[in-house]
């Protein structure tokens, strides 16, 4: 089973950024809003697209083992965005939400139940605070989230933050937003805003590139 990892910050946060250091031949990135990235490396295997079957097959057959969705926030947003105005009321509006949550849910559940036991497939997302002040992934509408807890279906949750000139992750929750990682994966709470040193401790803490060695 593939592993994937939630990655959620503001804009300008540096979530993007943090992939400066991947090597041009070693990541494979989906690149949901076409945007050019912030530094100068361009992946080789890049794809600019917002369909779900396009992404699940390339995905798939990839040699990458380390996968980034960039934004995949706007999976959701752009399903919702080219079918809204044409659902109408009612009934329309929520089989709407359920084919979004659908879609999304049945991708996170692609990459645990499909993939190569040692790719990983980062979601990188926007955050959003909820009415109790609590830090989560940004979607469209509570009905969304009641129907799909996103948070809920990774065991790697970190948090892009800013301080002054200083980008970090989080890995640990100090009770206000959903950061998480298994026992022992990172020593401290806050780390350096590097994707690739991510990647390698995954893969050193579940040993995935021990065959391999």
């Amino acid at each position: 089973m593939g592993i994937p990892v939630l990655v959620i910050g503001k804009s300008g946060s540096g979530k993007s950024t943090s992939l400066r250091n991947f090597d041009e031949k070693e990541l494979a990135l989906v690149n949901v809003l076409r945007k050019p990235l912030p530094f100068r490396r361009k992946f080789e295997s890049t794809i600019c697209t917002d369909d779900y079957q396009t992404i699940l097959k390339a995905i798939f057959n990839t040699e990458k083992k380390s996968i980034v969705i960039d934004d995949a926030g706007y999976l959701i947003t752009n399903h919702f965005m080219n079918k809204h105005s044409t659902t109408g009321g009612g009934n329309g509006v929520f089989n709407l939400y359920n084919e979004i949550g659908d879609h999304f849910w049945g991708l996170i559940e692609f990459v645990k139940n499909k993939l190569q036991d040692d790719k990983i497939v980062y979601f990188i997302m926007h955050e959003d605070k909820n009415d109790f002040g609590d830090i989560r992934p940004k979607t469209i509408g509570k009905l969304l989230d009641e129907k799909v807890c996103i948070e809920g279906m990774f065991t790697i949750a970190l948090r892009c933050m800013t301080d002054n000139n200083r980008h970090y992750f989080k890995t640990q929750s100090d009770g206000s937003d959903i950061c998480k990682t298994p026992l022992e994966m990172f020593e401290e709470k806050e780390i350096e805003n590097d994707l690739k040193i991510v990647d390698t401790t995954i893969r050193e803490y579940y040993e995935l590139n021990k065959e391999e060695k």
